[in-house]
């Protein structure tokens, strides 16, 4: 495909028009449809969606996550040995790993790349808080030492940490050069990211499991095509333009699978709604009413009514779902169909007295407003008095910063690598949890320093959030996007990515 017919096809699409079978995709080339323009390439800076699933084609982590979302190695060569204190990490380095610029990756590279890290990234900087030093063992190794405990270390190694030649390190990055098996050729904002394939890659050996094991770059060339209308993917797909197409709507979904040229792709469990309940000032101060809350809604109906089809959802009270390393029925409690005598008696016994409880939504995540208005059902059939109140997505997040102004919101989250990284967790989150109970739970977790220990600790927190009642978890989600047909080897993962897949032909 000739460069000048793929930037007409591009505009064409970003304008929105209906003409976008311009030309095939090259056999060599996979074009794929993102929901807009990345701001950076810097993923230290900006650790979005977008730009976590670009720039992991181009630069690598020490460790990443497999299919249970535990960290495994990736350009470490294999699990640390920590300290019998949990205090010192001793971090091999694979050998002969080039760079896309030629060089060799060593221990020099990874300090470098991690003091930037600690010095710019929000994970970054809480790391950051709590290392002594960190310093390199020899070419092929690398020591974190640490002042106390932090069992989330190896999981924020694996995302956003990536190293890079240490001659390139530097405040604002101007070369974008890492050891994955991609490297930048050419980015034109608002037009495309072009990413070919590094001939000097060295994969990481064992069975492709999520973001972990062998990664084979397959096609010459990966273009990253900003689109930022759903209907227009959901358009260039159908047509034979864009071989992937990501995030399309749950609506699109019969018509992509009638479809001759492409198919639909369910990625399970992409996130989980929630209720988040405010802590710190008004009703719900309680814990009583909220876990009156908890008991008086209906996970199914909340999830029905925001994704039409049970294909879309799913719904379980462990707070991670079912094939992670942290699912778990511990604790669980007032989660269900929803029972309205028993939340009737908790309110009776808080002493409820008829104060509207402010519901806080938006439309512009249509599947949270759908939720909010069955949760408004339930909680006024269960006693109380709900006031709905609907607003678009940036007064929302402006309203839930004030602890006057609310006292549920609805949002998303996805699920992350390390449970004690979950929003709600924090203290100064909106909501506010705080609790003795709570401190005790998180301080055994990190205090932890095998995954057993990790695992039992994490019990140990969510049996006590389902007894504070910060948030309501309503249920897991599942994402649709699009895959034209030809296209093989692709498996669908939360940031996706393409080395292993096959071009069509």
């Amino acid at each position: 495909m000739k460069k000048s017919a793929f930037v007409l096809m591009t505009l064409a699409a970003l304008a929105g028009t209906s003409s976008l079978a311009m030309a095939e995709a090259s056999d060599d080339i996979l074009t794929v449809a993102t929901i807009g323009e990345p701001p950076t390439l810097d993923v230290m800076q900006t650790p979005t969606d977008i730009v976590l699933t670009i720039d992991q084609h181009i630069f690598e982590t020490l460790y990443t996550y497999d299919a249970e979302w535990k960290s495994v190695p990736l350009l470490a060569a294999a699990m640390p040995t920590i300290s019998e204190d949990g205090l010192t990490y001793r971090i091999p380095l694979r050998e002969g790993v080039k760079f896309h610029d030629g060089s060799d990756f060593d221990a020099k590279d990874v300090t470098a790349s991690l003091k930037r890290w600690m010095a710019i990234n929000s994970k970054g900087k809480q790391v950051a808080t709590i290392v002594d030093s960190i310093s390199e063992d020899g070419e092929h190794a690398v020591i974190i030492k640490l002042k106390s405990r932090y069992a989330p270390l190896l999981a924020t190694l694996s995302q956003a940490s990536v190293i890079m030649p240490s001659e390139k390190v530097k405040d604002t990055l101007t070369d974008f050069i890492g050891t994955g098996p991609y490297e930048l050729k050419e980015r034109k904002p608002d037009q495309y990211t072009q990413l070919v394939r590094f001939d000097g890659y060295k994969s990481p050996e064992g069975a492709p499991n999520n973001y972990a094991g062998k990664r084979e770059a397959i096609a010459k060339e990966i273009r990253f095509v900003p689109v930022p209308d759903a209907n227009t993917r959901v358009e260039g797909l159908i047509s034979g333009q864009f071989d992937y197409a990501d995030s399309l709507p749950v609506s699109a979904y019969e018509r992509v699978q009638k479809s001759s040229n492409a198919k639909p792709v369910i990625f399970k469990d992409a996130g989980w709604a929630s209720l988040n309940m405010n802590m710190k000032q008004g009703l719900l101060v309680k814990k009583q009413l909220r876990q009156a809350v908890q008991a008086a809604l209906n996970a199914n109906d909340m999830m029905l009514a925001a994704f039409s089809d049970d294909r879309f959802f799913s719904v379980d009270g462990s707070i991670f779902p079912k094939g992670s390393f942290w699912h778990t029925e511990a604790g669980v409690a007032r989660y269900g169909e929803g029972d309205p005598e028993v939340a009737g008696k908790l309110l009776k016994e808080a002493g409820y007295d008829g104060t509207p409880l402010r519901l806080l939504t938006s439309r512009q995540y249509e599947f949270h407003y759908k939720i909010g208005e069955v949760a408004k059902a339930y909680l006024e059939a269960a006693g109380f008095k709900v006031d709905l109140q609907v607003v678009d997505w940036a007064t929302l997040t402006t309203r839930r910063a004030d602890p006057k102004e609310w006292d549920i919101f609805i949002t998303h989250s996805n699920f992350p690598g390390d449970p004690t990284t979950i929003n709600t967790i924090t203290d100064s989150y909106p909501g506010w949890y705080v609790s003795d109970q709570k401190t005790k739970a998180v301080a055994a977790y990190m205090n932890a320093t095998t995954d057993d220990a990790k695992k039992t600790a994490w019990d140990g927190i969510q049996t006590v959030i389902y007894d504070d009642a910060p948030l309501y978890k309503v249920g897991n989600f599942n994402a649709v996007s699009g895959l034209s047909n030809g296209v093989s080897g692709y498996e669908p993962t939360y940031w996706p990515h393409f080395w292993n897949v096959t071009p069509k032909k």
